[in-house]
């Protein structure tokens, strides 16, 4: 079972990144196809489908992350796996599209861009689902941030349903987007954006280099060395 911290920092971590998903997705939300003989009630069914999607994506990566930071933990690396994940989150967070490799473009970015313009044309509420679930495969800081403080949870089951409650703190602001009920490119707004997109990330990474540090710090950065050699 998930403790009570790591549900509440999953929610916090989504909530919190929400202003980082409304930049960097934001304008996929605006795109939705939207069926103008529909009423208010189906539109908005079609939106949660499509945020839930997203969440049901991030579920299946924790997953991953779970298996790959218990096999580590195991092993013995946990403080290793810690300051390594904050590292590689670091320089996550100065790469984006513009930067990345040619390869990683053309193996992971352009074909999950390819995919969404097709289903983006349908209107359906399975469209709107498999569009929310492609979404989750975009390159994301914020999304690799969530993955590290999964992959610290105490195996696969926990780290997915820390990465689905990521995704649904993501919601909320998501959902007002996608339904035309937020400004995403306001004057006011955009500095702020600009300036959170980078610190969010970076805030994490911070987190994870000092917990791995084992400096003896309650909460930020535990004693893990001691507490391995107690636990038997």
């Amino acid at each position: 079972m998930m403790t009570l911290a790591s549900i509440g920092s999953a929610l916090a971590l989504g909530l919190a990144g929400s202003l980082h998903c409304l930049g960097m997705c934001g304008p996929l939300a605006l795109a939705l196809p939207a069926n103008q003989e529909a009423s208010t009630r189906q539109r908005a069914l079609g939106r949660l489908l499509y945020n839930l999607g997203r969440a049901v994506t991030y579920a299946c990566m924790g997953i991953f992350a779970g298996l790959f930071g218990r096999i580590l933990q195991v092993a013995g690396f946990q403080q290793a796996l810690s300051i390594a994940l904050g590292v590689l989150l670091m320089a996550t967070v100065f790469l984006n599209t513009h930067h990345m490799p040619h390869w990683v473009l053309n193996t992971f970015y352009r074909p999950v861009q390819k995919g969404l313009g097709k289903i983006l044309k349908r209107g359906s509420y399975s469209g709107l689902f498999q569009t929310g679930l492609l979404n989750g495969l975009l390159p994301c800081g914020l999304v690799y941030a969530a993955l590290a403080a999964a992959s610290l949870q105490a195996g696969p089951v926990q780290a997915s349903m820390y990465m689905f409650l990521f995704g649904l703190g993501t919601l909320p602001l998501m959902f007002a987007l996608s339904l035309g009920g937020l400004r995403l490119h306001s004057p006011r707004f955009q500095p702020v954006l600009n300036r959170l997109i980078p610190a969010l990330p970076l805030t994490v990474a911070v987190l994870l280099i000092l917990r791995g540090l084992s400096l003896g710090i309650p909460y930020i950065s535990p004693n893990l060395s001691g507490a391995s050699c107690c636990s038997h």
